[in-house]
């Protein structure tokens, strides 16, 4: 694992208790079922902008971390200035692929919106793979938030890139494979059960990737 988490702030009863201020309840002490965590996300309304995450990524390519900071969340890159460490090569000559350390500080919805780009197959290898590498240790803190974290065929329910990488289509054949042919069109529709069949699907192939 490269994802290193700094703080989580995972106050589901807090966020809770906001959604009920919103449709003129009061506040309990009762934690939220998975059921309702799950609905919140998927739904995006606003209090899921209070679960937040605070991470770090260590030695990774400079031209990577260039890629993580154009998305709306704050981060902080180790600096290449000569006269902030101590460099045999001049920051002038360095390469693109010189290591850099990298923080970052999102809530879930920015979350959400950026893993939309990084988990497509359309990002350089690279960064995808440190993006399922958080999404790989985000599911052991938080499944709820890990398993909305999709690409955007996935969340769109098909390729809205100029030139498609095919991967949707070979989600198509998953969701047949998983609810027939006859079933699978309404399964597809139904956000809550493309999102579980893509977070499966991706399950299988790290499982694979580990026997090989």
């Amino acid at each position: 694992m490269k994802t290193i988490f700094n703080w989580l702030g995972l106050d589901w009863k807090r966020v809770k208790n906001h959604c009920r201020t919103t449709v003129n309840k009061e506040f309990t002490d009762i934690e939220p079922s998975e059921d309702f965590k799950r609905k919140l996300i998927i739904s995006e309304h606003s209090p899921i902008r209070l679960l937040e995450i605070d991470w770090s990524w260590k030695d990774i390519p400079s031209w990577v971390s260039v890629h993580w900071t154009r998305h709306k969340h704050e981060k902080f890159v180790s600096t290449q200035r000569d006269d902030r460490k101590d460099h045999t090569v001049s920051r002038s000559d360095m390469p693109q692929g010189t290591p850099v350390d990298m923080d970052n500080y999102a809530n879930a919805q920015q979350l959400i919106d950026i893993f939309r780009k990084r988990l497509c197959f359309q990002a350089s290898p690279e960064t995808r793979a440190l993006a399922e590498d958080f999404k790989m240790a985000l599911h052991k803190e938080c499944p709820e938030l890990s398993d909305a974290l999709v690409p955007n065929c996935v969340y769109r329910c098909g390729c809205p890139e100029f030139k498609t990488c095919g991967y949707f289509q070979m989600f198509l054949k998953y969701m047949k494979a998983q609810y027939g042919e006859e079933d699978y069109m309404q399964a597809l529709c139904d956000i809550s059960k493309r999102y579980a069949a893509y977070n499966k699907m991706l399950e299988e192939e790290w499982e694979a990737d580990e026997h090989h």
